[in-house]
């Protein structure tokens, strides 16, 4: 869509001897500026929307619709540098048969029912751009719901871990609360714990948490308490964290609390017990 710009001049006084006033049939003159096709090309190759070169280009009649969603994005608080970002992890946004409009649904719920800032709306989204697709109904509001009842808060704030888990689905987060469960949590206990580490959500359970509770049953031979305490043991590495310090410790004949054991770096911890 071309965009036009007028600028109205006024018109030149008359240098003849004979009058110092302007004919009264002179008309104001105007020169007009029209944004070019390849100009506009050129703008939405700077944000990483179109191909540099100009034969990968979209139709012509497809760059108003694109151009739409730009304004419609940058109008909420996106910036040019994050452009690139949602190109890549959410192109249909700029597919010339998406519907934009779809978007306002989800910038009022972050804004009124999430409370988020414009700024932290554009954090949480640029943290996880796919939350622009999601179903307030179906997905954000069922999920935001759920997350107040265990008593998560402070979920406007701009973090990616609570982008992705706003966007996703109630039945996943209730999961993670039944492994927690059945492996001797209390409902309340399980709700601290994901309160304190909302990242749990993310995690797999038979690829992450499983395998690492196994591992501290069965092979450390610590008890559940421990792991009540230290929950955020769920949030370590198994293979780069986890098993080689037990095993260094194991070999030292040392027994130290989970949060010792883990929480120092590896300088500290290499250095108090030398290999």
């Amino acid at each position: 869509m071309a965009v036009i710009a007028s600028l109205h001049l006024q018109p030149l006084p008359s240098f003849s001897s004979s009058s110092s006033s302007p004919p009264s049939s002179s008309k104001p003159l105007y020169l007009k500026f029209q944004t070019s096709h390849r100009e506009n090309l050129r703008h939405l190759s700077s944000l990483g929307i179109v191909p540099q070169n100009p034969r990968l280009a979209p139709p012509a009649n497809d760059l108003p619709v694109i151009l739409s969603a730009v304004n419609f994005l940058k109008s909420r608080g996106i910036s040019d540098e994050d452009f690139p970002r949602l190109v890549f992890l959410c192109p249909q946004l700029f597919s010339p048969t998406f519907d934009i409009s779809k978007l306002d649904p989800v910038f009022d719920f972050l804004t009124g029912e999430l409370g988020a800032s414009a700024e932290e709306s554009r954090g949480l989204i640029v943290n996880c751009p796919n939350i622009l697709l999601s179903d307030v109904e179906y997905c954000l509001r069922p999920t935001l719901v759920y997350l107040k009842e265990l008593g998560l808060r402070n979920l406007n704030k701009a973090s990616k871990t609570n982008a992705h888990v706003l966007n996703t689905r109630v039945e996943k987060l209730r999961a993670k609360m039944r492994f927690l469960k059945s492996i001797g949590f209390e409902h309340e206990e399980a709700a601290r714990v994901c309160g304190r580490i909302p990242a749990i959500f993310g995690y797999s359970v038979e690829d992450n948490l499983r395998p690492k509770f196994e591992f501290l049953v069965y092979d450390m031979e610590r008890e559940l308490e421990e792991l009540k305490k230290f929950p955020q043991y769920f949030g370590f590495s198994l293979g780069k964290r986890i098993k080689p310090r037990h095993w260094h410790l194991k070999k030292k004949n040392v027994n130290v609390s989970l949060s010792r054991m883990l929480m120092w770096g590896d300088q500290k911890f290499y250095s108090k017990w030398k290999p």
